[in-house]
Parts: structure tokens; sequence; C-alpha cells
């Protein structure tokens, strides 16, 4: 079984808080109800776990239905860290039938089902991999204020989400990680510590995470786009 594990336990404090920027609508939809139904139909995941904030969890299964989320089967409260979130969502899995986990920011609401399905995949297949998307901007190291080199941006990718592992690899990862370090943004990195090769997939650059308000502004403009293309 694939299991999506979508981190949305965040507090939004760029955004104002309240309400935090996972129940901010589109188009008069909460944003994490976009993202949830990405993975709703995608036939690559066949259970998905909640990661929110403690106080927003009482309920949440009954507004899934009310969406027809039917593969959403727990809602878990979240930690102090995005690390932590997923640990949580992580214990939350049914080892005994767990193959790939799937871990999703849940402010990214516009990636596509063919994405999530590309990278279970390639995970299935390589162990670990990660949706990415290229770089646009010319990129500088700097030091001390100063401009230290440039970066050749063939050799660079913006890390996505869903990030996918096989379970073992994952929950190993997790086992060696400090999950209060504020500084683990990505589970990529922590399998990347185990001297595991991370495969990505090519992603779209419409796979935007929503953190300040110009995002939602954006994701307005995206949703229609998208709504057209259909």
């Amino acid at each position: 079984m694939n299991v999506a594990i979508i981190a949305a336990a965040g507090q939004g404090t760029r955004m104002g808080g309240n309400p935090a920027k996972q129940f901010l609508e589109l188009a008069g939809t909460p944003v994490i109800i976009h993202t949830l139904r990405s993975f709703e139909l995608c036939e690559a995941i066949q259970e998905i776990i909640l990661v929110l904030p403690i106080q927003d969890t009482a309920g949440f299964l009954a507004i899934g239905e009310k969406h027809r989320l039917r593969k959403l089967s727990k809602i878990v409260p979240g930690g102090t860290t995005r690390a932590e979130s997923v640990l949580k969502g992580l214990l939350a899995v049914r080892s005994a039938t767990a193959e790939i986990i799937a871990v999703h920011d849940g402010v990214r609401p516009f990636v596509t089902a063919e994405e999530i399905t590309q990278t279970v995949k390639a995970a299935a297949v390589h162990e670990a991999a990660i949706l990415t998307a290229a770089v646009t901007d010319t990129i500088k190291e700097v030091s001390n204020g100063m401009v230290a080199k440039t970066l050749p941006r063939t050799a660079l990718r913006r890390a996505l989400t869903p990030q996918c592992f096989r379970f073992e690899l994952l929950r190993r990862a997790y086992e060696e990680a400090d999950v209060l370090d504020p500084e683990l943004t990505d589970e990529s990195s922590l399998v990347e510590r185990l001297g595991v090769q991370v495969t990505i997939v090519e992603g779209s650059s419409r796979n935007i995470k929503i953190t300040a308000p110009e995002d939602l502004a954006l994701g307005e403009v995206l949703l229609r786009e998208m709504n057209l293309d259909r």
C-alpha cells in the first residue's frame, strides 16, 4: 500500500496565522482540500494521512467526508517542527502493509495526479525519488556580503513535493534525525545522510508553495488556468 503523508501543521505566520494558510480559500475552497483532492484522484496512492495543528484535528474527518475524500484515513496532530510533524504522520502508518510513503506539503495544491504517480513509481524502482523543478534565476553563492561564485543553473533544481521513499528507508532516516531541528525542511536531506541516492522526477513550476499573500493571488490565476486546460 502506498501512503501519502500530507504535512499541514504549520501556523502560517507569514500569512497572519488566522486562519492558517492551509485553510485559506482558493475559489471558495480551502487550500488543503485542493491539495488532498490531487491525492484522492491519484491511483498510485491508496491511503492519506493528514497532519494538522492540534486545534484543527477535531472534526476534520467529517470535513473530508463532505468533500468525498475517501482515502483520508487519519488526522494526526503535528509537532513543533516540520520534521516532527512528518514523523508523527509516519508513526501512524501501518508498517505491515506500507510500501511507498509520499510526503507532501499541504500548501502545494497544484501538484497533479500524474506527477504524484511518476514520483511514486520512481521510488518503487530506486527506493527514493523527489519531484523537482528547474532553476530559472541566476544563483549566486555569497560570503560576508560578497558574491563568492555563480552556480551553474543546469546542475541546480528546486526541491518540490511529493518526496517518495520506501517505508523502511524513510523510517530509518527519521530514527537517525533530530526532528526538533528547524533546519530540516525536507525528507530527501535525511535520506541523503544515509548515503542513499535520491532520484529526481521533473515537475512543473505550477507546483508552488503558498506561504505569502502574493502566492495566494498567483494561486487564483493558476487555478483558473488549470480549469481552462481541462
